[in-house]
């Protein structure tokens, strides 16, 4: 399992953008209405506009493995809860867990041949 992403949720995402742009003087990979992403080395910092679900200021950490029904099944047996079943979306397998104190994370993994991207 490999930490790729830390998924920031923003209201203002030009607020956001300028901020670890400008202020913080990390790398602009992209930006969108949707989704910015800035290159930090091997772990990408991802802005996402924020929602009840998550509100501005919620962080979470994105996990990639290479077999998400192993790796799912390994998580399930120690007991571990998932939140978000896995679909392929963003042209990845993408599910969430959550720890014992309900913070929730990503989990992706390649798209297994065949299934319909969201």
């Amino acid at each position: 399992m490999q930490l790729v992403y830390v998924i920031t949720f923003v209201d203002d995402m030009a607020a956001g953008v300028a901020f670890y742009r400008d202020t913080l003087g990390l790398t602009l990979r992209f930006a969108s209405p949707g989704w910015t992403e800035f290159d930090t080395g091997t772990t990408t910092l991802a802005l996402h506009p924020s929602s009840q679900a998550n509100p501005a200021g919620v962080t979470r950490l994105g996990f990639r493995v290479p077999d998400m029904t192993a790796c799912r099944t390994q998580l399930e047996r120690a007991g571990v809860k998932f939140t978000r079943e896995p679909a392929p979306e963003h042209g990845v397998l993408l599910a969430e867990f959550a720890d014992p104190a309900g913070v929730r994370f990503s989990l992706s993994a390649p798209v297994e041949p065949g299934a319909t991207q969201r």
